[in-house]
Parts: structure tokens; C-alpha cells; sequence
């Protein structure tokens, strides 16, 4: 039965999911390779009968690296979805950009806003653009603080900028600052440094509990329905969260009613109380 490996919007910790699922079936094999939609066609060409040597995560980009030095980069984007079987795959159905075949497994990629193979070098300069992963062992905060810090620009836009923190999306990017009790609009400038390292931290734990789980959750366990009474969170994003996507609705610590606005196009979700 084919599996749903992505959300419509993923943010770090699914792409890192990903990887991991993906070397689970195919690194150390030789894969055949196609593009159904023809899209691909060329690279596909070139990449079937390699072996995948690993899989990574950097942010929101997906790599895998085959042998002779040649690496696939898929970037989701909004509407980039993946699927995955066991067996031999079945008839091609809709826009697939990307099929990946061999003896034991099948993988479709649908709807990315990027496909491409990439050699060492841009590997690297792709690297280089990238803001540290919070999800990543060799990732160095202090990149990301030395950026903020000479920034005016609000704190919430500085996180979601890709350049500055590879793979926070708006979720973890509102329920973070709401934990730290900053508000979205603070310049970012004005972050401390211990500030800065306080949320560093609750990042890595956040994005890392939802590699665990699958899901992301971010509401300490004296808020959580179980302790408090409240009726537990329907959304389609799953998940138990403070003010993201709850406008209206009262904040989980203080009661104050969750407000919502816009910055840079984005929705930004806060508590004037608990984030004054």
C-alpha cells in the first residue's frame, strides 16, 4: 500500500523524516530511475542504474547522494508531495516527476518546486546559502545570532528567512517565540544574546521531538487538555500548540484572547499578555 511521506507544507523536521525514510530503502541499492511526466527525463536518465550512497536533510531541502559524485535536490515547496510502496510500483497516475524503483521498494515525487542533480560544488554553494539547522549536528547558532543582531528587521520574519535558520516554518517559528515570550515584531537587534541561545535550544528540542513523533507539539505538559481540562486540538496540522492558527480563541497560560496579524505576507499568531 502506498504511503503519504510529506505535508503539504513542510517545514524541517519532515524533510529530515524523509531522508531517514528514504535511506531506509534504498541507500546501498542500485535504482532505476524515470520520469513518468517527462520533466525529469534527462536527470532520471542519468541517475538510474547508481547506487544511493546516503540521504540528507538540510532545512527544507532533501538530498540524496549517489555514487560517482552526483546528488539529487528536491525542494517541496508548497505543493511537492511523496509516496512510497513496497514491491513493484504500479501504473503511473498523474504528474510524477519522479520515480525511483528497485528489487524491494518504489518512491513517486509529485508537485516539487525543485528537481535537479547538482555536483559537489553546488552542493556546497547550496550549503553556503543556508542559514545553521537546528536539526543538523554541524549546525552553528552563532551564524544565525550575528545576522539577527545587526538586523532591524522583526524577529519572526529573521527565523523564517531560510538564510538566517534553515527549516523553521511559520509553526515553529510562532509556538518558539511564544514559549520564549518575545513578540513576533521585536526587532532583531534588540535579542539578547541569552535570549537568542534560550531559543536556539527550544528549537532543536521542538524540531527534534517532531522527527520523533511525526507531528509538531509545543505545549508544556501542565497546558496539555489531559492536565487542564480543555478539549484537545482539532486541526489538520495535528498537534497541540499555543497560539498558532487559535485566533480568538484564549491562550492556554493566561486566558488573554490569541491575536493574529500579517507581516511580510505571512500570518503571525501571538499573545499580547504572555508575549508583551
Amino acid at each position: 500500500m502506498a504511503r503519504l511521506r510529506s505535508a503539504v507544507v513542510p517545514e524541517g523536521h519532515s524533510i529530515h523524516r524523509l531522508a531517514a525514510r528514504h535511506a531506509e530503502l534504498f541507500a546501498g541499492d542500485k535504482v532505476h530511475a524515470a520520469s513518468p511526466q517527462g520533466r525529469f527525463a534527462e536527470g532520471a536518465a542519468r541517475l538510474s542504474g547508481t547506487v544511493l550512497e546516503s540521504t540528507e536533510a538540510y532545512g527544507k531541502h532533501l538530498l540524496h547522494h549517489y555514487a560517482g559524485e552526483l546528488t539529487l535536490h528536491v525542494h517541496l515547496g508548497l505543493y511537492g508531495k511523496v509516496t512510497d510502496g513496497d514491491g513493484a510500483p504500479p501504473e503511473p497516475v498523474g504528474q510524477i516527476r519522479l520515480r525511483l524503483a528497485s528489487d524491494r521498494h518504489w518512491l513517486d515525487l509529485r508537485g516539487p518546486t525543485a528537481c535537479e542533480l547538482l555536483d559537489p560544488p553546488e552542493v556546497r554553494a547550496l550549503r553556503e546559502r543556508l542559514g545553521p539547522d537546528p536539526l543538523r549536528a554541524d549546525a552553528d547558532p552563532a551564524r544565525a545570532y550575528a545576522r539577527i543582531v545587526r538586523s532591524s528587521t522583526a524577529l519572526a520574519a529573521l527565523l523564517l528567512d531560510q538564510s538566517v535558520v534553515a527549516g523553521t516554518g511559520l509553526i515553529f517559528v510562532t509556538e518558539a517565540l511564544f514559549r520564549a515570550g518575545l513578540p513576533p515584531t521585536l526587532p532583531g537587534r534588540q535579542l539578547t544574546a541569552a535570549a537568542w541561545r534560550d531559543l536556539w535550544v527550544d528549537l532543536v528540542e521542538l524540531m527534534t521531538l517532531a522527527v520523533a513523533h511525526g507531528r509538531i507539539d509545543t505545549v508544556r505538559p501542565a497546558h496539555l487538555p489531559e492536565a487542564t481540562g480543555r478539549a484537545p486540538r482539532v486541526d489538520r496540522h495535528g498537534g497541540e500548540v499555543y497560539v498558532y492558527r487559535r485566533p480568538g480563541q484564549p491562550c492556554h497560560v493566561c486566558g488573554t484572547e490569541v491575536r493574529r496579524g500579517t507581516l511580510a505576507g505571512r500570518n503571525l499568531y501571538w499573545c499580547p499578555t504572555c508575549q508583551r
